[in-house]
């Protein structure tokens, strides 16, 4: 089992005022050749918006993208006819990019900041038809067990559906818990968000926002110190 830790402190980090962006993997002004990406996982930002603001219509291709509110709403259009979808927080949201389109992300509260992870993943097979869906996922259904938000479109495992063998998901647990995290297979790796809380990882000590890669094990032991929700987003590592 080897693990590599990404301090929430250690995140790149750009104030846009309307928009405060966190970045675990390089991208756009911040670049650190030790975070490119982590296996197919190559963008997890943590952002921040300010209300009515967010990002004009731009492109994308060839890459699968994955939303989650955490905090307000955002609205959302494409170019696939989607006009002004909203997704609340408790709701998730994947678009593969395909061979191309546009879209527009903006929070659609005009008195609330929004707060949201996004995530991309590189695609296992390029050039397909773009395509969007979102679901919402209820908080009691992770209580003490991991809930799948997002798998492969090539099985038929419940969760949101990309182009990619990944697994996105969530649970919540109580301080002083034991969990123990099984992944597809030691080929995969797993990273760890610390969305809130406190974790003990392989005699790691992770705080709120604190992440962890695992890699070279199908499994790995997690232990709370605190009442805590993590992320996992597991992905092939070659």
């Amino acid at each position: 089992m080897k693990t590599v830790i990404h301090q929430a402190s250690d995140r790149g980090f750009a104030n846009h005022g309307w928009l405060q962006a966190n970045h675990s993997f390089s991208f756009a002004q911040f670049y650190d050749p030790n975070k490119m990406q982590f296996g197919a996982l190559r963008v997890l930002n943590d952002d921040v918006i300010a209300p009515s603001m967010g990002f004009s219509t731009h492109p994308h291709d060839n890459m699968e993208i994955i939303t989650i509110p955490l905090k307000g709403t955002l609205k959302h259009k494409d170019s696939m006819g989607n006009a002004w979808q909203t997704i609340e927080a408790g709701e998730v949201q994947v678009m593969s990019a395909g061979t191309g389109l546009l879209h527009s992300e903006m929070n659609a509260k005009t008195d609330e900041y929004l707060s949201l992870f996004q995530i991309w993943v590189i695609p296992n097979k390029q050039n397909v038809a773009p395509r969007y869906d979102q679901r919402f996922f209820n908080t009691e259904d992770r209580q003490g067990k991991l809930q799948t938000l997002v798998t492969s479109i090539d099985n038929e495992e419940d969760g949101l559906k990309i182009h990619q063998d990944a697994r996105l998901s969530r649970i919540d647990l109580e301080a002083n818990q034991s969990f123990k995290y099984q992944a597809k297979s030691d080929n995969h790796g797993t990273y760890v968000m610390v969305m809130s809380g406190g974790v003990t990882i392989d005699d790691n000590v992770l705080q709120t926002r604190d992440a962890i890669g695992v890699t070279e094990t199908d499994n790995f032991e997690i232990k709370t110190n605190t009442n805590t929700q993590l992320l996992f987003i597991e992905v092939p590592m070659s």
